[in-house]
């Protein structure tokens, strides 16, 4: 892991990956997809290097 982790928020996960909120959870609730990291009662955010992995896997699933 990266020296400093860089924290991504819904909408750039969104961006990244090319998937709907509704979607994004559903994988999430189906172990499909990275568990995003509680910043507070009402955030959350991803791990960078989590998300490039998994677009990474699918990418090559291809």
């Amino acid at each position: 892991m990266a020296a400093h982790p860089i924290l991504l928020r819904l909408p750039m996960v969104m961006r990244i990956t090319g998937l709907a909120r509704s979607t994004i959870y559903k994988l999430i609730s189906q172990n499909q997809f990275p568990v995003p990291i509680k910043l507070s009662t009402r955030a959350v955010a991803w791990l960078q290097s989590e998300i490039e992995t998994w677009v990474s896997s699918r990418v090559r699933a291809h």
